[in-house]
This record gives structure tokens, sequence and C-alpha cells, in this order.
């Protein structure tokens, strides 16, 4: 008797525990509390290409750089995408430096916007770009406010090992003032946020580093400060490396 008593005890009460779990678990869906998003996290971040306006399902955006997983679904793909939105989305405004919750009317086309959408890991671009975002956050660009060191030359074959090694021949005038007295081989690093680009004319598709060929022509461009050395500015990852990219403005 005394054994049947202690078991009915111990199946009550986990019984008990179960449904506290779950009236706790009702009680955050109801009021709204985040629950731990599942996927793989795929962050995209560029310029709006369009002003999304109010309402609206889905962002135009060029894609300038990012984390590992969603740049490498963008290989082979073009820079300028358009990612879905739902309701759940959640659109955060910067105000002096500090982000609040707005709305796709809040966006302008121009505006640099940090995308946030987990997906099954290994996804294609396609089934990446129709997952509405969690977050779409606007800010100033990373490194908007450091001037840009453009270094243009000829690459040897595909790279990789986190080091882009060229043979410089232009740049802008930082680019060329750091060089003098230098040689003209050199190597710039790139990490998980740089993107490779492939023009084709005047249309970009992201590719790998190993994709880069023998007596290809790219451009590499770093921002950094203004007083940095060279070797500084070499062991600042690049922004993006374009390949046979069409001749920049002179002074850019």
């Amino acid at each position: 008797m005394k054994h049947r008593l202690a078991l009915a005890i111990v199946v009550a009460a986990a019984v008990c525990s179960m449904l506290v779990a779950g009236a706790d678990a009702n009680h955050g869906r109801h009021n709204g509390q985040n629950q731990r998003p599942h996927g793989q996290l795929y962050s995209f971040a560029g310029e709006l290409t369009a002003t999304p306006g109010a309402n609206a399902t889905s962002l135009s955006v060029q894609v300038e750089t990012g984390n590992r997983p969603a740049l490498r679904a963008l290989i082979g793909q073009s820079q300028d995408e358009t990612f879905a939105l739902g309701s759940g989305t959640e659109i955060l405004i910067g105000q002096h430096g500090v982000p609040h919750v707005g709305s796709t009317a809040d966006l302008q086309s121009g505006e640099w916007v940090t995308l946030r959408i987990h997906a099954p890991a290994g996804s294609s671009l396609q089934t990446v770009a129709a997952t509405p975002a969690g977050t779409v956050s606007e800010s100033a660009a990373p490194g908007a406010n450091l001037p840009l060191w453009l270094f243009i030359g000829t690459v040897a074959g595909g790279q990789a090992g986190g080091k882009v090694s060229m043979n410089v021949d232009s740049g802008n005038w930082k680019a060329l003032h750091a060089l003098l007295g230098q040689p003209l081989a050199q190597a710039f690093t790139y990490d998980t946020g740089t993107i490779f680009l492939l023009w084709q004319g005047r249309v970009p598709t992201v590719i790998d580093p190993s994709q880069l060929k023998a007596g290809d022509k790219i451009t590499v461009r770093i921002r950094a400060p203004r007083g940095a050395s060279l070797a500084q500015v070499e062991a600042t990852p690049a922004r993006h490396v374009g390949d046979h990219e069409p001749a920049p403005a002179p002074e850019e």
C-alpha cells in the first residue's frame, strides 16, 4: 500500500510539472516572447536598392557582406537579391546608435540593412530568400566614416587561406601613396565577410576566391584609418574584391 501511495505521489508530481511547463510555454507565446529560432543563421548586409514602403513583404538589397553560410549560398548568384518579410519580422531602426522597433515605412533606398534569417543548413539561396527574415536592422554601413583604400592589379590564380596576392598596378591616391618605395607584389587580407564579385559587363555575380584565374584584373577595396601604414591596411579584411570590375571613378 505504501509503495502504491508513493508511486501515485511521484506520478502526480510529474503531471503537475508538465502542466506548469506547458502553461509557461503558452504564457510566453501569448505574451509575444521570442522562441529560440531553429536552423542555420544566414546574415546578409548591404544597401537597399528600393524604398519598400509601408507593410512591404520583401526587401531588395545589394548584398555587400554577410556571414559564411550567407556568402556560400550566394556563390554563382547575383549581388542584388530580394528577401522575404513576414508578419513576425522585426524592423529595428537605429537612432543615435540605439535601435528601436519600427516598420518598413521607416526604410529608404540607399540605407544599410542587415537581415537575419534562419533556414535549414545547406539551403539554396532561393530557399533562404523566400524564408521571412527574423530581424532587419537599419544602421550606418560598417567603416562608412573611414577612407577607402583601392588597389587594382592582377592575380596569378585562385586565392585561399585568407590572403589575396596580387601585383598592384593602379589604385586611388591613398593606396598608391602607401606603396611608394614598396614592391608591387602585395598580399591583402580577406575574411568570411569579404564578398568576391565576378563582373560580366555591368552585372556582378558572387564567386569563391578559388575561382579567380591567372591574369585576372581585380580591385580590392579596404576601409581603414587615413593614417594607417601599408602593413595595417593589408591586415584589414577587404570589404570586397571585384574581378573584371568596370573602371572605378578616378578619385574613388
